[in-house]
């Protein structure tokens, strides 16, 4: 091998190890991830979304989601404060802040160890822990606080833990057969009493009505008779009134039966009289 060619090889060469080195000296950062950047392992910084450059041979670079993730246990088994065996569907939301992605690969290396060692485990606790403060009637009567306990729960559980609780849901819960039968038996109990009552209810309210219609009925009544009878007094008194004006008359002027008699007199002389007896209204001198 001449010369030339031992030098045509070794520039070959460094051109090969430059567009290496050119290759592996920047990398790319999706939206919505965070680059953690390694140097022989240690973390050295964060990179933000985007092209970024490292030392090629020497830095590495591993990413970090920050968007939001959901978890779900599908049959968490739980008992209430009443010793009623539940089974419950709870589904977890969580992100780490842009700001603890360092905290996160220094502590757990990926989201995934994050979630089985620390999230998983400190939500089943925490749910379960809530949902015995409540027994199985009010777990069902009470769903929304029964929510906003288990948010708050899981919340504070997690303490200094590199991450964001977005919610946490409760999708479904589920007692036995026979206990969901029992429930239902009761409150088919509770509706007829429920109907029990409004129908006694009615029928008081319907008595009630049919009083004060017969008080109506029988203050009118009396109402009626009061003014009939104040009526006929009227009347009594005025022709009582009437008959001692009329006696005072007669009593004081003895012709005023004569004007009487003939007021009432049709002009017609009796066809019959009494013997002896005087001939009625006709003087003779």
């Amino acid at each position: 091998m001449n010369k030339s060619t031992t030098t045509f090889a070794a520039a070959g060469v460094v051109f090969l190890v430059l567009i290496m080195c050119a290759m592996s000296s920047w990398f790319q950062v999706d939206q919505g991830e965070r680059g953690v950047v390694l140097r022989n392992g240690k973390l050295v910084g964060i990179a933000a979304p985007g092209l970024g450059f490292k030392v090629p041979f020497i830095d590495s670079v591993k990413t970090v989601s920050v968007r939001e993730h959901t978890f779900t246990f599908d049959k968490l088994e739980a008992y209430s404060y009443d010793q009623q065996p539940a089974t419950l569907r709870v589904s977890v939301t969580y992100r780490v802040p842009e700001a603890r992605v360092d905290d996160l690969y220094s502590e757990y290396g990926t989201l995934e160890n994050l979630q089985s060692r620390v999230l998983e485990r400190r939500t089943f606790d925490a749910v379960k822990n809530v949902f015995g403060k409540f027994t199985a009637v009010s777990a069902i009567q009470n769903r929304e606080k029964l929510g906003v306990d288990v948010n708050t729960a899981v919340r504070t559980s997690m303490g200094e833990t590199p991450v964001v609780i977005a919610g946490v849901q409760i999708e479904e819960v589920g007692f036995s057969t026979a206990y969901e039968q029992s429930i239902e038996q009761r409150m088919l109990a509770q509706v007829q009493i429920e109907t029990t009552r409004q129908q006694k209810d009615t029928a008081v309210i319907n008595a009630e009505i049919q009083v004060l219609r017969a008080q109506a009925d029988a203050d009118a009544l009396r109402a009626q008779f009061t003014a009939e009878a104040d009526g006929i007094k009227l009347r009594g008194e005025a022709e009582a009134t009437a008959i001692r004006a009329r006696a005072e008359a007669l009593a004081t002027n003895t012709n005023l039966v004569n004007l009487n008699a003939i007021d009432k007199w049709d002009g017609k002389l009796p066809t019959t009289q009494i013997p002896g007896a005087a001939m009625p209204f006709v003087g003779i001198k």
